[in-house]
């Protein structure tokens, strides 16, 4: 594991403490459906205004945060059940085909932020490139970041159907700029129809299986299938 220095937001989510520059504003009413047919904000959010940058939540930085991804002397892993384990650098990953999306970000600790523009790997060209097995249920994720002072790494987890929703992305860009190192830059894993923290920042490893391991998260009282629509966002 690798940390930073100063504080990271563990749970995935991007900072609203600055609220850019606005006050959040609660769900509005005559916002469209998403393609997929969910509204854009789920009930208890505020939803924040898109002008300006992410600020910091104060109480959610139980993980240190590792700042460092993909690069020279660290890779990103793809493996467990699939039919051709890959390992990828920075500029592996930029081999990929790249795609452009746009999607909201939900924050368990109550917020939402609209209209991301990211730009990275879709999650389905990574699961056509390592080509899953018939057991393959479910998708295990962990960063480069542990609980301070511990080797106790974060990790995740998603069933593979949910890992195959067309806005699940590796990301490396947020706004037309290179992914903030953080918010999980390098690249991280986004979650769009899920509790952000289900989306790994600093992603190290990536497995594919046929069993689900809860995370660092879940096993300390999160929520494991984190329904941003249905405020699932504690263990029941």
């Amino acid at each position: 594991c690798r940390h930073a220095p100063g504080p990271a937001l563990a749970l995935g989510c991007f900072g609203a403490g600055d609220l850019f520059g606005d006050q959040p504003r609660h769900a509005r009413a005559g916002i469209k459906p998403r393609p997929s047919g969910l509204p854009h904000v789920h009930h208890h959010a505020n939803v924040l205004n898109g002008e300006g940058g992410f600020g910091n939540v104060g109480g959610h930085d139980a993980l240190a945060g590792a700042g460092v991804g993909l690069g020279e002397d660290a890779g990103l892993e793809v493996g467990g059940e699939v039919e051709n384990p890959l390992e990828l650098d920075f500029e592996g990953l930029l081999a990929l085909p790249q795609e452009e999306d746009v999607s909201d970000f939900h924050c368990v600790t109550g917020w939402s932020r609209l209209d991301n523009r990211w730009t990275g790997v879709r999650f389905r060209t990574l699961a056509e490139a390592v080509v899953p097995k018939d057991s393959a249920k479910y998708v295990l994720c962990w960063g480069y970041d542990c609980a301070p002072g511990t080797d106790i790494p974060y990790t995740t987890s998603v069933p593979l159907e949910r890992a195959l929703d067309p806005d699940v992305f590796l990301v490396h860009r947020w706004e037309g700029e290179p992914l903030p190192a953080e918010h999980g830059g390098p690249v991280r894993m986004i979650t769009p129809r899920l509790y952000a923290w289900k989306g790994t920042k600093w992603i190290r490893r990536i497995e594919f299986a046929s069993e689900d391991a809860l995370g660092f998260w879940e096993v300390r009282g999160y929520s494991n299938t984190a329904e941003p629509w249905l405020d699932d966002r504690y263990s029941r």
